[in-house]
């Protein structure tokens, strides 16, 4: 029996993801960090809130044999740069750290297509720079996802994505070979992948690109 820790669940892919947790015969606990608390109650759900700028603070409370860390934001709800950085940088860094301190056996992290530490665009520096630097933690076993453009039903209206999920659906087709991990996905399907890799017993790094995440679902 597991013990899970997940950071995100008020996001897309995080909330798929705690619903097959709680579901699961194979976790006993579901400990949910956010800094609100989400409208769901569960017998192995257990809601930690929390301030992330003092995520230290906490270290003590996270130990499990788990941790999925689902952060992320967007220019639109997170127009200072700095504290863009923070959520997705910064917050994933600091859990990858406790998850060191406490000895637990997985790191989950979902970056993005195209993360590049090299990368002009700041969006892709940032998700390379961090898969970069949760990688030189040595974890036990760290798995790195990098989903392609996200469907499913958020609660947010975002147009310029549904836009976006539009010309996809159009273009998915086309994008043969080397080209299919830039498909779009459905969050769904990204965390039933995490879900399934963290009951294999394996140790090391794993980079899974989008078309990857799909055969792993």
């Amino acid at each position: 029996m597991r013990k899970a820790i997940i950071a995100g669940a008020t996001g897309l892919i995080g909330g798929e993801l705690l619903k097959i947790l709680l579901e699961s015969s194979d976790y006993q606990e579901v400990i949910s960090i956010s800094r609100r608390e989400i409208p769901v109650q569960h017998k192995k759900l257990v809601q930690l809130i929390i301030n992330f700028d003092e995520l230290e603070k906490y270290t003590h409370a996270l130990e499990g044999d788990v941790i999925f860390c689902c952060l992320g934001s967007t220019r639109k709800k997170t127009p200072d740069l700095s504290v863009y950085r923070m959520i997705d940088y910064t917050y994933p860094l600091q859990l990858g750290k406790i998850a060191k301190a406490n000895s637990i056996k997985q790191y989950h992290f979902v970056s993005a297509i195209g993360a590049d530490a090299d990368s002009s665009n700041f969006y892709t520096k940032m998700k390379g720079e961090t898969e970069a630097d949760l990688a030189h933690l040595n974890l036990p076993c760290l798995h790195i996802y990098q989903p392609s453009v996200l469907t499913g039903d958020r609660k947010e209206s975002r147009p310029l994505e549904k836009l976006s999920i539009a010309v996809m659906k159009v273009i998915n087709p086309l994008l043969l070979g080397s080209l299919k991990k830039y498909r779009s996905i459905p969050a769904a399907t990204v965390a039933r992948a995490m879900y399934k890799q963290s009951l294999k017993p394996e140790t090391g790094l794993y980079i899974h690109p989008s078309d990857h995440i799909k055969i792993l679902a």
